[in-house]
């Protein structure tokens, strides 16, 4: 991170400014590092024949071939261009100017391409079949990392996404398969039509679960003044042993009337769902996922493009400015900190009405830490938290992928990848990383 200082001069008024910039050296040592670890793959541990990335699924305008390179000359290839990237890194800092975020991507994306050539020596990858299930994947930690980011930027800090996730999976199970099973059973209305309905009325069930939760947090962290972060650890607790104990004695039991939901189907976009690649993965997806690319858009636009969006900034940065002007802090906080955990609930309703379809207990896994990693690796905007998600969707799935294909890299070492990836991230990658001023504070009025 680059810090200015302001130094006072001696010259005509034209120069009384004189702007001294110093800059990190995070960005190369990282780069370096990572090029260095690199380029042992193919040194110490060579893989003979060739990668083949196959471009399309077979529902495209066109068919694409399929690309084949060389496993070990492509990650040579790569290799020499990720050291020549921390040279132009180091180059850059050492004149006093900061990495550029092209590069960083560019990086990034050569390390990408490398590491897959290597790990899928003589095999093949579905590229289709990588992202579309990274996409899914990643779908509740979007929600869960914009839940994350509105909660931030109104100053309170949601530690019970988790919680939030599984409460909205537990009640778009329950109340999804009540609808379909009990109250749609005996109607004269299609299956389609009534599982339609039912996951309609499961998504809602969901958003007001976890909505219900947020409120819970409000309560205790902007009325009563507890800590936020021992309030959320609290609820993650509270609902997992809640959530566990009616999956045992009450879902378990009667599962074909209280856990069976009918999940979505996928609906392809005509035209859209033919174009190569992109298509079959953006766009032949669920309800659920074309809703999260309107909640990322409206999410981002509304943040910084609306009075909506000013306030709330407003509040969680500087909450006794915003109340000498009309603001109310309370109010402001409570409402965002319901719309957040209303979003996060649609991340939860798709563990149970999209990807598995019933509850299962525990079943997020731990998706809530990934989701709150997600808000500090994308610095708290809505774009960047949500590239962040699928960041961690792609590894996870890439975990799964190169097991199918026999690749040699232990599966160990790609569910513990998003986690690496964000510890170096906070620690200077994409930079300085500072939240809300008044996030975790709570604002008592004078």
């Amino acid at each position: 991170m680059s810090a200015t200082a302001v130094v006072p001069s001696q010259g005509p008024v034209s120069e009384d400014l004189r702007r001294v910039t110093v800059v990190s050296w995070k960005a190369p040592i990282i780069f370096g590092v990572f090029a260095v670890l690199f380029t042992l793959l193919p040194l110490l541990a060579p893989r003979e024949g060739n990668a083949t990335f196959r471009l399309t699924a077979g529902h495209e305008l066109f068919a694409m071939p399929d690309l084949v390179v060389p496993a070990n000359g492509t990650a040579w290839v790569a290799a020499v261009l990720l050291l020549a990237g921390a040279a132009l890194s180091t180059l850059l800092t050492s004149r006093g100017r900061r990495t550029p975020m092209w590069l960083t991507i560019a990086y990034v994306v050569l390390l990408l391409v490398g590491f897959l050539a290597w790990a899928a020596a003589g095999g093949t990858i579905p590229m289709v079949g990588l992202l579309g299930g990274a996409l899914a994947l990643a779908t509740p930690l979007v929600f869960g990392a914009l839940g994350g980011v509105i909660g931030e930027r109104v100053g309170v800090v949601n530690i019970a996404i988790e919680a939030q996730l599984l409460a909205g999976a537990f009640s778009a199970a329950v109340v999804a398969s009540l609808v379909f099973n009990g109250v749609l059973a005996n109607a004269d209305i299609s299956d389609g039509a009534a599982a339609a309905i039912a996951g309609t009325a499961g998504v809602v069930a969901a958003m007001l679960a976890a909505l219900l939760v947020s409120l819970v947090l409000g309560v205790f962290a902007i009325t009563y003044f507890v800590d936020q972060v021992i309030v959320g650890v609290v609820l993650n607790v509270l609902v997992i042993g809640v959530t566990t104990f009616l999956f045992s004695k009450v879902l378990a039991p009667n599962a074909a009337l209280l856990n069976s939901p009918q999940p979505f189907k996928a609906v392809a976009i005509p035209v859209l769902s033919e174009i190569p690649l992109i298509g079959p993965v953006f766009f032949r997806q669920t309800v659920i996922v074309y809703i999260m690319y309107f909640v990322v858009a409206g999410v981002a636009f509304a943040l910084y493009r609306t009075r909506w969006g000013l306030r709330l900034r407003a509040v969680g940065e500087h909450p006794q400015a915003a109340d000498t002007v009309g603001i109310k802090v309370a109010r402001t906080r409570y409402l965002n900190l319901m719309l957040a955990g209303a979003i996060v609930g649609l991340g939860g309703a798709f563990f149970t009405l999209a990807s598995v379809p019933a509850f299962n207990r525990e079943m997020t896994a731990g998706a809530g830490f990934i989701a709150l990693a997600a808000v500090i690796f994308g610095k708290w905007d809505p774009i960047k938290a949500t590239l962040a998600a699928l960041l961690f969707g792609f590894a996870t799935n890439l975990q799964g992928v190169l097991s199918v294909i026999g690749s040699p890299v232990p599966s160990q070492f790609m569910l513990m990848l998003p986690y690496v990836v964000t510890i170096f991230a906070v620690a200077g990658l994409v930079g300085r990383s500072r939240g809300p001023a008044a996030a975790g504070k709570p604002y008592i009025k004078a």
